[in-house]
């Protein structure tokens, strides 16, 4: 492999384009996402193995996908892992330069560039991630916001064609012209709920597979190594390190059991999963506690912080009594680095084999993750895991 500086010059633009989610039922799926996360359905896509929907909240697009027969591969995904995130997309200028970038780095070859028609991207292809995640790298038109992936059709097109992916496609998921609306309308309520972005996206690995996965990451897509925690809950822990893409657009949290201690909850996500996956996306947000109190009132429920961590909080964050009033109120969490404040807070999983949750974050500067938020994050899911506490709604 060569120099990990080498491989970043064609990848130093990467940032996420979509999160594509294999899922067992699209129709359920995209209702929890437009009811609960207040996203808009954008458009549509589909073939005679699949059904698609994009979503988007902020500058966030998800896209849901649904097997319609074995030869999809989402059929084979649901049936080992659940619902959950197959492709992480990046975007980037030049696709046929950084795919060759990363293959000769060592990354392993999914799916060759290819290019489209439309007003899509014009040029796409896929890289191995880790698990069963891979990486399609997507180039669209210099300066384009937020777009769809290939061979998808705008929900407000129009013309929206019969077959999959166009109006007989859509009329299969029980959301057109009413649902549509009813998505569309969403959008004027998204300062309500206030998500912005991807912030980061956390990722289990089985134990001995951290180093490895950094390493790849580093040397096949030229990531840096920017944040590294040794995490203890009760007789359980964990091995934590950060990779960042060199814009600093995309960063993964990379997570291993600590096999010196008891099994705990990683190891937990990985027998249920059947292997390793993403744990849980981070959606960034202006205002943490407002987007805490919009979802919760949209039914999303959200893990419960003991009055302890509060009680002290303010001995070791300077807050105001209002401000610590708020995220005593919300269970928001609180840390700091030389750089600023951070809040965050995970949502209770609602995954049928409990694996697969979310988390809002809001930065007031700070640019890694404060330490005592880590280890309260974790500590609230091991309460929730081991039934100790209710959730708060």
């Amino acid at each position: 492999m060569r120099n990990s500086s080498k491989a970043a010059e064609p990848l130093a633009d990467l940032a996420i384009d979509y999160v594509e989610l294999y899922v067992e039922n699209l129709d359920s799926s995209a209702f929890q996402w437009v009811d609960r996360y207040a996203f808009a359905i954008v458009g549509s896509g589909g073939s005679a193995d699949h059904r698609s929907l994009a979503l988007r909240h902020g500058e966030i697009t998800l896209v849901l996908t649904q097997a319609t027969s074995d030869r999809h591969p989402a059929s084979a995904y649901v049936l080992s892992h659940g619902d959950g995130v197959a492709d992480i997309a990046l975007r980037t200028a030049d696709v046929r330069a950084a795919f060759e970038a990363a293959v000769a780095n060592g990354a392993g070859v999914h799916r060759r560039p290819a290019r489209h028609t439309g007003d899509g991207p014009s040029v796409t292809a896929a890289v191995h991630g880790f698990g069963d995640v891979v990486h399609t790298l997507v180039q669209r038109a210099p300066d384009a916001g937020p777009g769809l992936p290939a061979g998808f059709v705008p929900a407000d097109g129009q013309e929206r064609p019969d077959g999959p992916g166009g109006e007989a496609g859509l009329a299969e998921t029980g959301l057109t012209e009413v649902g549509l609306a009813e998505a569309s309308l969403t959008e004027t309520g998204l300062p309500e709920v206030g998500l912005l972005d991807i912030d980061h996206i956390a990722v289990c690995l089985g134990t001995g597979g951290l180093g490895p996965a950094v390493a790849y990451y580093q040397q096949a897509l030229g990531f840096r190594d920017v944040f590294a925690e040794h995490i203890v809950v009760g007789a359980q822990a964990m091995h934590s390190k950060v990779v960042q893409s060199p814009s600093g657009a995309v960063t993964l949290t990379l997570i291993e059991p600590d096999d010196t201690a008891l099994p705990g909850q990683i190891d937990e996500f990985l027998k249920s999963h059947q292997g390793s996956g993403v744990q849980h996306l981070a959606f960034s947000s202006h205002d943490a506690v407002r987007s805490v109190r919009a979802l919760s009132d949209r039914g999303v429920t959200f893990l419960t912080t003991p009055d302890a961590y509060y009680d002290l909080l303010g001995e070791r964050i300077d807050l105001s009594p209002r401000r610590l009033a708020d995220l005593r109120a919300t269970g928001v969490l609180a840390d700091e680095d030389h750089d600023g404040q951070l809040f965050q807070i995970f949502t209770a999983s609602t995954h049928p084999r409990h694996t697969l949750f979310y988390e809002v974050i809001e930065r007031q500067g700070a640019q890694t993750f404060g330490s005592a938020n880590i280890k309260a994050l974790y500590e609230a899911v091991e309460l929730e895991r081991t039934g100790q506490r209710d959730f708060r709604r």
